[in-house]
């Protein structure tokens, strides 16, 4: 009997309490074949078993005692992503409407009627692994594509907060080198790798919101009256509401970054005026290697301090504008590196 030779490779998981049926299939799939197959008859462990050898296919023994396969399927649902595509083949002697359309609406791709037909085992398990496969690739195209359009979209929003940070930092690298030090940051505070490097790459988002605030306040050499500061503080809002909407986690964390990065850890920052630990992590991380970056180099309205001069004042500020487990990591950091 042939079997597609790009599903031979295909992990099948068998679930049933009946000895002779779990015997049987793995007897023909590996006649077959099919080389990577797991069973269980314990259908309680179905769910731990299916989170770690995430087969592509599942054979489900309908009536079972303990739990049925009815709820097999139901802990099954939440594993899977919501694209995923796993063919779940029924085997039952029960081929009643009320239990077909039930066991279809929990997630079934197909049924085998016990005792079971070793033709229609295969064909059907070949069909639907082809399926199975088909999707997968599908799903891989999808998923590059989407990664290329978020990064493209990702980009483009970068170059605009260089755009708008050129025109207070002629070297244009300001945004670049918050983004390091606040991955210096927050990897020193134990934050997973992944987490590290998203806000690595949203920091630099912090000011886009300046593309909305005139020359004539952004380049100020002078103290900002009342009305100009006000004016200046609205660049948070404008460059969250910029970020917004969006369903990628990127552009969700530049938007909260870009929203909270201006907030004091005593609750005298804005917009929002949160205090503490109401403050996103990211937004504190940020406000901290911003502070530091903004010190320790020339801007219109001031001269560059020194890095020690800079980390005095910081440290001076913990508890007050900066959360003080974030300044004490940053203490540790190598200041010089980081200009």
């Amino acid at each position: 009997m042939l079997v597609d030779p790009a599903v031979k490779s295909a992990k099948i998981l068998i679930i049933d309490d009946e000895l002779a049926n779990v015997r049987f299939l793995e007897i023909i799939l590996m006649q077959v074949g099919f080389t990577n197959v797991q069973s269980t008859m314990v259908s309680t462990k179905a769910a731990q078993m299916f989170q770690e050898f995430l087969p592509d296919i599942v054979l489900l023994d309908l009536h079972m005692p303990h739990l049925d396969g009815f709820g097999v399927m139901a802990q099954l649902k939440p594993l899977l992503g919501p694209h995923t595509y796993l063919p779940i083949l029924v085997l039952t002697a029960d081929r009643t409407p009320d239990t077909m359309k039930r066991a279809l609406s929990e997630g079934a791709a197909d049924f085998l009627s016990k005792p079971l037909d070793t033709t229609e085992v295969i064909l059907r398990m070949n069909n639907l692994l082809r399926t199975r496969f088909q999707n997968a690739i599908l799903e891989e195209k999808v998923l590059e594509r989407t990664q290329e359009l978020e990064h493209a979209h990702f980009e483009t929003l970068q170059r605009l907060a260089m755009a708008a940070e050129y025109r207070d930092d002629a070297t244009g690298v300001h945004t670049r080198r918050v983004g390091i030090t606040s991955s210096l940051i927050a990897q020193g505070m134990g934050m997973p790798a992944w987490q590290v490097k998203l806000i690595e790459q949203t920091a630099p988002l912090h000011d886009l919101g300046k593309i909305a605030v005139s020359d004539t306040i952004l380049l100020k050499p002078g103290k900002l009256t009342p009305k100009e500061y006000e004016t200046m503080k609205k660049h948070t809002v404008v460059g969250a509401n910029i970020l917004s909407g969006s369903d990628s986690m990127w552009l969700q964390m530049a938007e909260t970054i870009a929203l909270s990065h201006h907030e004091r850890w005593d609750g005298s920052g804005y917009p929002m005026g949160f205090v503490g630990e109401a403050i996103p992590i990211s937004g504190r991380i940020v406000a901290l290697a911003d502070v530091f970056d903004g010190l320790t180099h020339i801007r219109p309205y001031k001269k560059a301090w020194t890095v020690s001069d800079a980390i005095a004042e910081i440290t001076r500020q913990s508890g007050s504008q900066f959360d003080p487990q974030l300044v004490t990591v940053f203490l540790t950091l190598p200041h010089d590196k980081l200009l």
